[in-house]
């Protein structure tokens, strides 16, 4: 569905250069949900912007179903515009506008019939969730229901793309919510391929199917959600991964009693999917003659499933640990021994 390749931008002034992105390659398939991650000036602002050609990029290529964006110009790209949609951080509603005529504005701009346009207008305030708010202008509303109108804005013309950038930034965590789930709703409903940049790793645990990481313009890390969290490779990652995972406080408590046995394993436990609802730690107990001593627990839940870690300390006899340990390797959790728990 998209396919980018060897994708560049650099912005030029008096004062110099600066490479925003530096080629990027990437294949997303489409009705995806694509996730991409990075902290301010990691680039992905300018990276989703160029993928609808409100940045030109300076070489490379963004082939959006067979049609290279970055060749097109004026009528063509005007046209190729209608069909990638895009939502903002702050909305960018017209404010002199109600809802309605907010939704309404793109298929004006497109020519479409009234008659049309009225309809389609009413599908998309039903399918956001805004029913009886049609004539209410932006001030009148919530963060997250002119959210809403954002969206619906965006699938006005029937897209085939959806870009979102850092559109649940400004709102709180349980608007947040209640956007990402609209955002996944759509996605089945329509089978709309959406890309979604954030700096929170809780929008791309929730509902993307991949991510990738950019740090300095450059994608550093790319798989499947799942994946990146169980065995985040780059420095930056394992940050992002923290976010969700991680607990400052509780990791240097941990760290603390952990600092304190003189004798036994620690084990950090990974569960994926299904196996997070395994009672292995009981089986391990009812089993084996060793001491189970659960220090800390984390779970997620992503879209490919639930992903958790438990961190426990085993005391008996070393043999009987071992024993335990093959027993737990066995049920396909994964297990790190004598973790560095920071």
């Amino acid at each position: 569905m998209i396919s980018i390749k060897n994708l560049q931008k650099v912005f030029t002034s008096s004062s110099g250069s600066v490479q925003a992105v530096d080629d990027v390659s990437l294949d997303i398939e489409k009705g995806e949900i694509y996730g991409v991650i990075g902290y301010s000036g990691a680039g992905k602002s300018t990276f989703i912007r160029l993928l609808n050609r409100l940045e030109d990029p300076t070489s490379g290529e963004v082939i959006i179903d067979g049609q290279d964006i970055a060749k097109l110009r004026n009528g063509q790209l005007r046209k190729a515009r209608q069909e990638i949609g895009m939502i903002y951080q702050h909305f960018n509603l017209l404010w002199s506008r109600t809802v309605k005529d907010n939704i309404a504005f793109p298929l004006e701009i497109a020519k479409v019939p009234k008659a049309e346009i009225n309809k389609r207008v009413q599908e998309l305030i039903d399918l956001v969730g805004l029913s009886g708010r049609e004539d209410y202008f932006p001030s009148q509303l919530s963060g997250g229901q002119k959210q809403r109108v954002g969206i619906a804005r965006a699938l006005a013309n029937n897209p085939k793309v959806l870009l979102c950038d850092e559109a649940t930034s400004a709102l709180d965590p349980e608007t947040t919510d209640s956007i990402l789930n609209l955002l996944t709703d759509i996605n089945k409903q329509l089978g709309l391929t959406i890309i979604l940049i954030t700096h929170e790793m809780h929008v791309i645990s929730k509902i993307s199917n991949r991510v990738a990481v950019m740090e300095g313009g450059q994608v550093v890390e790319e798989g499947d959600v799942l994946e990146v969290f169980r065995h985040p490779k780059q420095k930056v990652t394992k940050r992002f991964v923290q976010q969700v995972m991680g607990d400052k406080e509780q990791d240097d408590a941990l760290e603390a009693i952990v600092a304190e046995y003189e004798s036994g394993t620690v084990l950090r436990l990974h569960f994926v999917g299904e196996k997070t609802n395994q009672a292995v730690i009981s089986e391990v107990a009812k089993q084996y003659p060793v001491a189970v001593n659960i220090l800390q627990g984390k779970i997620t839940q992503t879209q490919k499933g639930a992903y958790g870690t438990l961190v426990v300390h085993l005391t008996g006899d070393d043999d009987d640990i071992q024993k335990a340990i093959q027993y737990i390797s066995e049920t396909s959790v994964e297990v790190e021994v004598n973790p560095n728990v920071e």
